[in-house]
């Protein structure tokens, strides 16, 4: 399985804020974001494996800027990293006030997918090859951020995470 670049998976979705998708006090709803994002992210990790995805996991996701009514959001997604069957997407959000000329950054995350074969079950990947700098350190991160998600989820003992160990106690283990 041949191994393909960060680029090869970059994703722009492009979305307006229209009225049925904020709430009262006229901001983007949270979970029409996430559902946004959560699209945008698949269609970038199906694009890294040809495969069918389905989400794995969500990480916190926060919110820094307010996405008002009549924002045009751009969202940027493009495979971090990828394991045996799994593969890390980054997303980053921005919203622009096309009359105003202003452009934010409100949010960014990382995505976990699974792929599936044909008959549902879990398949391989083909590995992530960094060709920036920028990728490098995603990919790098990728492992730390994977053992973290794994613990939070009781699938792994804090204890057999080295990669997090060595980033809080150094050569000390």
């Amino acid at each position: 399985m041949k191994g393909k670049t960060p680029k090869e998976s970059h994703t722009i979705m492009n979305e307006l804020v229209l009225p049925n998708d904020t709430n009262t006090l006229h901001n983007l709803m949270g979970g029409r974001l996430l559902h946004w994002m959560d699209i945008a992210a698949a269609i970038s990790a199906q694009k890294h494996c040809n495969r069918i995805v389905v989400t794995a996991s969500v990480d916190n996701v926060s919110f820094k800027q307010p996405i008002k009514l009549g924002d045009v959001i751009t969202i940027e997604a493009q495979v971090s990293r990828a394991f045996n069957t799994s593969l890390e997407v980054r997303l980053d959000v921005w919203a622009e006030n096309i009359p105003s000329g202003t452009r934010i950054k409100s949010n960014e995350a990382f995505y976990t997918f699974v792929a599936l074969d044909q008959d549902g079950r879990t398949t391989p990947v083909p590995e992530v090859i960094p060709d920036t700098i920028e990728d490098m350190v995603l990919y790098e991160g990728a492992l730390r951020r994977r053992q973290l998600r794994l613990i939070l989820a009781g699938k792994m003992k804090p204890n057999d995470a080295t990669e997090l160990k060595a980033l809080f106690f150094g050569d000390e283990q």
